[in-house]
């Protein structure tokens, strides 16, 4: 992860405040951040599901239907940014706890590994599987909303936009935290996770591209154990 040196020491440009500014501020800039990244990392996949309920959604009228759409894509992304506030209250927990401890530094390397070795088991499991077809079924199994006539009410598009929301966050979990651990400002890695979960949601068997990419993963956290361990 990214640091810029400073007076008062090398702090993590994602996770602790910069010299002179309060904790509340940097939170603000971190979820800024996340906000900003998870869009441009999920528009793609989420698109041609907005495009779908809009389209669905066309009985109650165009500009009706284009503001649910908007009230789905906001319980969509309020989701992620619930997720990106205990993102970043456990990323600065643990910056902190590695300051304060130098055992604990040493051991980041290794426990980067371990978890990008465990992000690409994830993609092999069954959980995986359940979450990922449910969040390519939009994010739901036989309901209203997955109907070819959804509910055209604030109340029933902010609920579709919630539940595809949280499947879809659930799909990515082990993406998102490799993602996370192998460097959030690292553009190269936010690219390569970018493809990945829009690749798994919108090709044609998703399951299969995500346990090859499960594969590549796993490879990628073993080698980061190695390189950890000096070997």
């Amino acid at each position: 992860m990214d640091t810029m040196p400073m007076p008062c020491g090398s702090m993590s440009m994602a996770w602790m405040p910069m010299c002179g500014q309060s904790w509340i501020g940097a939170a603000a800039s971190f979820l800024t951040l996340w906000i900003v990244m998870t869009a441009a990392m999920m528009l793609p996949s989420l698109a041609p599901r907005l495009w779908r309920y809009r389209r669905d959604a066309a009985g109650a009228g165009q500009l009706a239907s284009v503001l649910l759409t908007v009230v789905v894509a906001g319980g969509y992304f309020l989701v992620w940014t619930l997720i990106g506030a205990a993102v970043y209250l456990l990323g600065a927990a643990t910056m902190a706890m590695t300051m304060r401890y130098p055992a604990l530094a040493r051991a980041v390397p290794t426990a980067i590994g371990v978890v990008v070795l465990a992000a690409g088991a994830l993609q092999f499991t069954r959980w995986k599987a359940h979450q990922l077809a449910r969040c390519r079924n939009d994010g739901c199994r036989a309901s209203a909303a997955c109907s070819p006539y959804p509910s055209v009410t604030p109340l029933a598009a902010w609920g579709h936009g919630l539940r595809l929301g949280l499947h879809c966050s659930l799909s990515s979990a082990g993406l998102t935290a490799a993602f996370l651990v192998a460097g959030i400002m690292d553009w190269p890695v936010m690219l390569a996770v970018t493809a990945a979960i829009n690749v798994e949601r919108l090709a044609p068997g998703g399951e299969r591209y995500a346990r090859l990419i499960g594969a590549v993963v796993i490879g990628a956290g073993s080698l980061a154990i190695v390189r950890a361990a000096g070997i």
